[in-house]
């Protein structure tokens, strides 16, 4: 899908952006000794960035944590990314990260040694060391209810949000849904016949809090009344002239 940003500046940096998917992940698909298995529900993550994962007594996993030699990867995890809102090409990002498992009462502990983050503008390698230092966006957990209630509730508001859209990214479109959130800004979704784009609206400072993001939406918002304000002057004015009797200009 083509890129119609705009300014992609104040964007989370790789290795927020690779601990912001996976703090929000809900599953995550593990390779090992040859085999791949589904887990849905049964993983978290520490402050460092390990994951802790819920599996059966039996299985392959455990016995993969046991035999393989300590440091050595023994595991593939991959987590996606995926859209709340329905769009064309619901996959936002992919995070896969190798490393080993360490065997232990309860949940397995995984500890990521090479972290890879594929987003539409390519795959990037994540330093493990910056990985496990950076904190998810402050949003990340609660985004998807956030730009379902948008689009479900709010469809004016990004209807108005599009005046700070250059008028030729909204080319042939047919559909603009909000395809992200996070502390630094709004991306859209520029949905046309065979093709698309994202622009990308960021906020004047950081949202660090639900309090905070609200603010910053109504900041886009009243950006946006400024930037239809001309028009509609311009509109309100030749009414005036034409019931006053002057010709409009």
């Amino acid at each position: 899908m083509g890129d119609d940003s705009q300014s992609w500046t104040a964007a989370p940096g790789a290795a927020e952006r690779a601990r912001s998917v996976l703090t929000a992940a809900w599953s995550c698909a593990v390779t090992a000794e040859g085999t791949r298995e589904e887990f849905v529900g049964a993983h978290t993550v520490t402050d460092d960035g390990r994951v802790l994962l819920e599996v059966p007594e039996d299985s392959v996993l455990r016995a993969a944590a046991i035999c393989a030699p300590r440091g050595e990867p023994s595991a593939v995890l991959e987590f996606a990314d995926v859209a709340p809102v329905p769009v064309r090409d619901r996959i936002r990002a992919r995070l896969w990260l190798a490393g080993w498992f360490s065997d232990r009462d309860g949940p397995l502990a995984f500890r990521p040694t090479r972290v890879v983050l594929r987003q539409q503008s390519g795959a990037v390698l994540v330093d493990p060391g910056e990985f496990a230092t950076a904190a998810p966006d402050p949003l990340a957990t609660a985004e998807a209810r956030l730009l379902t209630h948008l689009a479900d509730c709010h469809a004016d508001a990004v209807e108005r949000l599009t005046r700070l859209v250059d008028t030729s990214s909204l080319h042939g479109a047919v559909r603009v849904q909000p395809l992200a959130v996070d502390r630094h800004g709004l991306t859209l979704r520029i949905e046309r016949v065979r093709a698309g784009g994202d622009v990308r609206l960021p906020f004047h400072a950081p949202a660090d809090d639900l309090a905070q993001l609200t603010e910053r939406m109504h900041v886009l918002l009243a950006q946006a009344a400024a930037a239809s304000c001309p028009r509609a002057l311009q509109r309100r004015r030749t009414d005036d002239d034409v019931a006053g009797g002057r010709p409009a200009a």
